[in-house]
């Protein structure tokens, strides 16, 4: 069973930094990626960072580029997403999803279309 569990959302200040954690467990397959969507307030979700795994291909929304950064430790299967600079409008739920590498490239992340999702970790970036 693919468990995904997220960590280090909480309450900063515009201008700070946070750094989320995916820990992911049960994968049947070794070519996977692993990204980050969140869901804001009264706003659809948004895909933001994706990684695969097999050869570090990296995924950024616009809205994130040159602030926030993925990184993978494929011995613990863990994705980390520093981000910096952090702005009011990136608050919402940042959940972690999972599944095959093609999911992710450098023009796209269908996590829509990904099997596996975790539950969400809180970001309130305040003004």
């Amino acid at each position: 069973e693919v468990q995904l569990q997220a960590s280090g959302g909480g309450l900063v200040q515009a201008g700070g930094s946070l750094r989320l954690s995916c820990a992911a467990s049960g994968f049947p397959f070794d070519d996977y990626a692993i990204g980050w969507f969140r869901q804001a307030p009264e706003k659809g979700r948004e895909g933001v960072s994706c990684v695969t795994f097999n050869d570090d291909t990296r995924y950024y929304a616009d809205s994130v580029k040159g602030r926030f950064t993925i990184s993978s430790d494929n011995a613990e299967k863990t994705v980390y997403l520093q981000m910096h600079s952090l702005k009011p409008e990136d608050t919402g739920v940042y959940h972690c999803a999972a599944d095959r590498a093609y999911y992710c490239s450098t023009a796209g992340f269908n996590y829509p279309r990904m099997a596996y999702w975790g539950k969400g970790t809180l970001v309130t970036v305040s003004s």
